[in-house]
């Protein structure tokens, strides 16, 4: 399966991108870090979004062919970057489950962060550090 994204340069350091099934747009910036102004997401910042939506969808997917309860699950993320080459060094993060979930419940949806697209998809350099609550 494939689909294409298109991106144009609007100026001012922006980029924007357009989802070519749905019609949906994002905007991307150049971050502070790197010369930018930072007004929305940074290429690399959609990076580590891609990671926590990716996880969340999974276990959510997981929890519904359980019948587990999964509404009000979170992923708070950070990203850490690296000079020389720049690139992103390591994510970190917190994945807070839903109450109520039994042991057995939480190890399988733990397993979600491995079974990732996208955290498969970047360079094993890259540091996945990740608690579950």
């Amino acid at each position: 399966m494939s689909f294409k994204i298109s991106a144009v340069y609007r100026g001012d350091e922006q980029v924007e991108l357009t989802h070519e099934n749905t019609g949906s747009k994002l905007v991307t910036d150049l971050p502070p870090d790197n010369g930018g102004k930072g007004r929305t997401f940074s290429p690399t910042d959609l990076a580590a979004a891609s990671v926590a939506s990716c996880v969340l969808t999974i276990m959510a997917k997981m929890a519904e062919r359980d019948g587990v309860r999964f509404e009000g699950a979170s992923f708070e993320i950070e990203k850490h970057m690296q000079e020389n080459p720049r690139r992103i060094a390591k994510l970190t993060g917190v994945i807070t489950l839903p109450p109520g979930l039994d042991a057995r419940d939480r190890e399988r949806l733990a397993a979600a962060v491995k079974a990732c697209p996208v955290s498969r998809s970047l360079h094993p350099d890259i540091k996945l550090e990740f608690e579950i609550r």
